[in-house]
């Protein structure tokens, strides 16, 4: 059976990432277990990999190094070996150079660009932002297959990822102006949104990925 590693580094939420992906595998019959861990050793052998995240930037990066080897089996099998990756909410924020939250903080680095406090052009709107928000397509592309534009996805998030590349942007929202709600390059994915909390389209998504070949 492949494994899905859902990686469980302090700052996610874990059960309902779970429970979605076990019901998108089991809904699409893509034969995927999957497993919550903290062990790089999985990790490196697992057929996907999730990264979750709630919190702050800095926080979130700081749980993700203090697991010993960690970064690095996720390093190999993402950049080193293309295995398909799924980054939700913060732990799609890690994916960028840098972290503008409370200080200047390093990323991952996989997708080139940084994370900013969001910025509304409506006084009316709060951060941070919360509830749910339709989806905009720039492009195609797999992890939104069979998903109209409109769709609603769930948000709870104050801060962006604003890529170097625009082209890398999958995703957009609106919300006091347009922003990054997914971004991606080769077998790199991640949302803002959370699709765990999304509801049908959110199982779409999840069903996916688990089925992306990139």
């Amino acid at each position: 059976m492949s494994i899905v590693a859902l990686i469980d580094y302090g700052s996610g939420n874990l059960r309902s990432a779970e429970k979605a992906l076990t019901r998108a595998a089991d809904e699409h019959s893509t034969g995927h277990s999957i497993v919550v861990t903290a062990d790089p050793a999985i990790a490196a052998k697992a057929e996907r990999i999730v990264l979750p995240g709630v919190g702050a930037f800095a926080d979130c990066m700081a749980g993700l190094r203090r697991l010993p080897g960690m970064v690095e089996a996720l390093s190999e099998a993402v950049i080193g070996r293309g295995i398909p990756f799924l980054g939700i909410c913060v732990g799609m924020q890690l994916l960028a150079e840098v972290g503008r939250e409370f200080g200047d903080h390093p990323g991952l680095g996989w997708v080139k660009g940084e994370v900013v406090r969001m910025t509304l052009a409506d006084p009316a709107l709060k951060i941070p932002h919360m509830g749910w928000n339709e989806l905009a397509f720039p492009r195609p592309h797999p992890l939104f297959a069979g998903l109209e534009p409109g769709a609603h996805v769930y948000f709870v998030h104050s801060y962006v990822i604003r890529p170097a590349d625009s082209g890398e942007v999958l995703a957009t929202t609106d919300y006091g102006g347009p922003f990054a709600a997914a971004v991606g390059r080769g077998n790199i994915v991640g949302t803002q949104f959370h699709p765990e909390k999304s509801q049908a389209a959110g199982l779409a998504i999840l069903g996916n990925f688990l089925r992306w070949t990139p």
